[in-house]
C-alpha cells in the first residue's frame, strides 16, 4: 500500500512539473566572443518585453511566460536583432557567436525545430538576394524564378519534423502572400526596376560621381562636392534620428583624427527633414545641436530639402557611406562603415 501511495505521489509530482512547465518557456544558452558591455539579451513583441542577464562567460538561463505563441525579436544589447518563434512549454538552448549572432544561431531542445526551421528559411530567403532586383527580369524568367523560390521553401519545410503547427500555418500564409504580391506587382514595377538598373550602371567604380551643390556647412557658408576635389572624399549620409548612424559616430571621429593629415576628407551629410522634426527650421536646429553636443568632426553639411544627391545614389536606407576619388570619380558607392576594418584596408589599398 505504501508503495502504491509513493508511486501515486511521484506521478502527481511529475504531472505537476509538466503542467507548470507548460506555462513558461525555459531559455538558456551561451554566446561566444562577447564584449564586456554585452550583458543583456532581450526578447519582445508588441505585448511582451523580457530582458535576460548574460553572465561574463556568455552563458544565460532564464524563463519567460508567453501569453500568445508567435514571432518575437531576439536582440543582443539592442543590436544583432533576429526573429524566433516561442510557445509556452518550449525548453530551448541557444549557442551562437556574437560576431554572427543570427546567422550562426543553433537551437536544441523542445521547440528547437521550429526556430531552426525559421532560421533556415531566413537564410534561404537571403540566398535569393533582393526580391526587388527580380523586377528587372523579363516576365517569363521572373515567373519561373518565383516558381522555383516557392518550391525551395516547400522543400525546406519538408526537411524539418515537429514544426509548430501554428508556425507552419502562419509561415505558409506569409510566404504565399509575399509571392502573390511579387507576381501582382510585376507589371507596375518592371519599368521602374529597369530604370534603376540603368542608374546603378552609372554608379560603378571609375564613373563620375553625382554631385551635390550648396549644402549648408556647420562652420559657415555653403559647400559643393566640386570644392572638395583634390582629395579622396568619404561621405556619411545620416540623420539625428537614426540610431545606427549615431552608433558609427565614435568610429568615424576616430578615423577622422587618424587620417586628419592624409589625402582624404570626411564629409557627413544630414538628411533631417520636416517630417521627422516637425518643420524645416526644427530639423536644421536639431542637426546643429547634435553636431555641437557630440563635437562632430570632419566637414558637417546639411542637405535640407535638396535630396537629388541621395536619389542619384539610390539611397534607401541610412547610414550610407560613399567613397569618391580626388578627381571626383566613384571608388565605392556603398563603402564599408567606419566600424568595419575593411574600410581601413581599402584606404591602405588606395595609398591614403
Amino acid at each position: 500500500m505504501k508503495k502504491i501511495t509513493l508511486l501515486l505521489a511521484v506521478v502527481i509530482l511529475l504531472s505537476s512539473c509538466k503542467k507548470e512547465h507548460a506555462n513558461y518557456v525555459k531559455f538558456s544558452g551561451k554566446i561566444e566572443n562577447l564584449n564586456p558591455t554585452d550583458t543583456i539579451l532581450s526578447i519582445r513583441n508588441n505585448v511582451l518585453k523580457k530582458t535576460i542577464t548574460i553572465d561574463k562567460d556568455g552563458s544565460f538561463n532564464d524563463t519567460l511566460s508567453i501569453n500568445t505563441a508567435g514571432y518575437y525579436t531576439l536582440a543582443l544589447n539592442g543590436k544583432n536583432v533576429g526573429f524566433i518563434f516561442l510557445r509556452n512549454g518550449f525548453d530551448l538552448n541557444l549557442t551562437t557567436d556574437k560576431n554572427s549572432f543570427y546567422e550562426s544561431s543553433t537551437y536544441t531542445g523542445n521547440g528547437s525545430n521550429s526556430i531552426n526551421y525559421l532560421q533556415s528559411q531566413f537564410k534561404l530567403g537571403r540566398s535569393f538576394g533582393d526580391p526587388r532586383a527580380m523586377f528587372s527580369l523579363e516576365k517569363d524568367v521572373f515567373l519561373k524564378k518565383i516558381k522555383a523560390m516557392r518550391s525551395s521553401f516547400d522543400s525546406l519545410k519538408k526537411s524539418y519534423t515537429d514544426i509548430d503547427t501554428m508556425l507552419v500555418r502562419t509561415n505558409d500564409k506569409r510566404n504565399s502572400d509575399f509571392f502573390n504580391m511579387l507576381e501582382k506587382s510585376f507589371d507596375q514595377q518592371h519599368a521602374r526596376a529597369k530604370q534603376q538598373g540603368a542608374t546603378k550602371n552609372k554608379l560603378t567604380k571609375g564613373k563620375p560621381s553625382p554631385k551635390f551643390e550648396n549644402y549648408i556647412n556647420y562652420k559657415g557658408g555653403k559647400t559643393s562636392l566640386d570644392a572638395l576635389k583634390g582629395k579622396y572624399v568619404y561621405i556619411d549620409v545620416w540623420a539625428t534620428w537614426c540610431n545606427p548612424c549615431i552608433a558609427e559616430i565614435p568610429a568615424l571621429k576616430s578615423l577622422e583624427k587618424k587620417y586628419h593629415t592624409k589625402n582624404i576628407r570626411f564629409v557627413s551629410i544630414s538628411i533631417d527633414d520636416q517630417k521627422s522634426a516637425g518643420s524645416w527650421d526644427k530639423a536644421l536646429a536639431k542637426w546643429r545641436k547634435m553636431v555641437k553636443d557630440k563635437n562632430l568632426t570632419g566637414t558637417q553639411l546639411y542637405a535640407g530639402d535638396d535630396i537629388a544627391f541621395m536619389k542619384a545614389y539610390l539611397v534607401t536606407g541610412i547610414p550610407r557611406f560613399i567613397l569618391i576619388d580626388p578627381k571626383g570619380n566613384i571608388v565605392n558607392p556603398n563603402a564599408p562603415r567606419p566600424s568595419d576594418p575593411a574600410l581601413e584596408s581599402l584606404f591602405k589599398e588606395l595609398g591614403i
